[in-house]
């Protein structure tokens, strides 16, 4: 049952200070930031609210903790609100994950219209959102659309692969989904049929200013894990293989354990270890679950160290990232996966699933290498070469910072985010670069109304208009 305090955000205004914007200088240039300076001037004073589900785990709710900062010093008012739900909600909005990622599972209508839409109209019953620029984040606040809370201009953003999902989930999340001002995707693939509303492509990012991120030296990674390794009797010698991510079924970490016992078996001079570390998150009611799970795939090899919610994680994180002959992520859904780029970003080269976002980050041969997730003895084949070969990794790994360092980058998905809300705040009439779909029902209506925000001149309007009046005329 919901308390008064949970008929509200449970944070209403997360208190970040703003962030001192040149110390992102040295990683992108004068230039850039001076351009994003530039693009931020009309949004001074301006409100951008995001929503999501929850304030620690997960990507989302990273990338928000630089987001408010870097926005804020920016002079925009951004704000972050963070839904309440019971532990009902969380197992149903797990299971819309699933199923967007391709899982199979029962839904009930009871979970539904109670656990879900019932947690949303709690949640909005005594809070508004009021904002020039609102992104709301995943499904799990997706219906609030439909509150008549949210005040703006809306943008559905979608973290997740839904290259697979369930058409039974997509269409019960389409009208809602179809009621936004817009939506943003990792991908284009990502788009599903009947979308109605503009789509955008926007790639998730990495802060160079977050503790896992700092460029850490090897002398100063091993004082950060001494404790760590002595505790677990890790020779920080021998070579490492490290998986870092969420305990999920779509994290493959069993695929993982299974490529580096074909390595082992082909590797028995180096004797190398395999350390994977996860956290839990309060929107993922089954990572303890999947830890267990894991762990029994482990079978006690003593050549397998696995960690769960460690203390100082972003420290850890980043430590165990700099010490790695290879980062593994062969995931068989992934939105994006910001660790790649994390490791990516620490000079490690890494092994990845050529699906969904991971694909946009690993240049196969040049920063990492890309298999199929479930190709065991080809991942044992490039950890073997990684761990071997150690002019190919020191290559391969500067090769990936620049890389990351080019597209990857907190302040480089900022400027997208910027040119997204000058485009429907009017400050810009330009439709972005970074629009990935055609013309839609709700532009088409919006024209016809006279709205003045309109892509298309109107000439191609009418060509528009006349080809689907065309289209309507032919027979079935």
């Amino acid at each position: 049952m919901f308390d008064d305090r949970s008929r509200q955000f449970k944070n209403q205004y997360v208190d970040l200070a703003p962030v001192d914007l040149s110390l992102y200088q040295p990683f992108v240039g004068k230039d850039a930031m001076d351009r994003l300076k530039w693009l931020a001037a009309p949004l001074e004073h301006k409100i951008w609210s995001n929503v999501n589900s929850t304030f620690v785990g997960g990507g989302v709710a990273e990338m928000l903790q630089s987001i408010i900062p870097f926005a804020r010093a920016l002079g925009i008012d951004c704000r972050w609100f963070v839904i309440e739900g019971t532990q009902e909600f969380f197992n149903v909005t797990k299971k819309f994950h699933n199923l967007l990622q391709g899982i199979r599972q029962p839904i009930t209508i009871e979970e539904i219209f109670h656990a879900y839409l019932d947690t949303l109209t709690e949640n909005t019953k005594r809070a508004k959102v009021v904002a020039h620029f609102i992104t709301v984040h995943d499904p799990q606040p997706a219906a609030m659309i439909m509150s008549g809370m949210l005040y703006g201009h809306t943008i559905w953003r979608c973290h997740i692969d839904t290259s697979q999902a369930s058409r039974r989930i997509w269409r019960f999340l389409l009208p809602y989904v179809n009621q936004y001002s817009g939506a943003v995707f990792t991908a284009a693939e990502f788009i599903k049929e009947n979308l109605q509303t503009p789509a955008y492509e926007i790639s998730p990012s990495i802060d160079p200013l977050r503790a896992k991120n700092k460029e850490y030296s090897r002398e100063e990674a091993l004082g950060h894990l001494s404790d760590l390794f002595h505790k677990a009797g890790i020779d920080p010698d021998r070579p490492l293989i490290v998986a870092i991510s969420r305990y999920d079924i779509h994290k493959n970490q069993k695929g993982i354990i299974r490529s580096f016992k074909l390595l082992k078996e082909n590797l028995k001079n180096r004797s190398p270890l395999l350390i994977m570390l996860g956290n839990t998150a309060t929107d993922d009611p089954e990572g303890a679950a999947m830890f267990d799970f894991v762990r029994e795939e482990a079978e006690g090899d003593p050549d397998i160290h696995l960690f769960l919610n460690v203390e100082n994680n972003d420290v850890v994180v980043g430590s165990l990232m700099r010490l790695a002959d290879c980062f593994v992520h062969i995931a068989t859904r992934e939105g994006f996966g910001l660790v790649v780029s994390e490791a990516m970003w620490q000079g490690t080269p890494v092994i990845g699933s050529y699906v969904g976002g991971i694909k946009k980050q690993i240049m196969h041969g040049n920063t990492g290498f890309l298999v199929n997730p479930n190709d065991y003895e080809a991942v044992a084949a490039h950890m073997k070469t990684l761990v071997e070969d150690k002019a190919q990794r020191m290559s391969m790994g500067k090769n990936a910072k620049e890389f990351v360092r080019e597209h990857f980058l907190l302040p480089v998905m900022m400027k997208k985010e910027f040119e997204l809300m000058r485009y429907y705040l009017e400050i810009d009439n330009k439709t972005p670069e970074f629009r990935i779909n055609e013309l839609t029902y709700n532009e088409i209506k919006q024209a016809l109304y006279g709205r003045s925000i309109w892509p298309f001149t109107s000439d191609e309007l009418k060509k528009k208009l006349e080809s689907i009046w065309e289209d309507m005329q032919r027979p079935e």
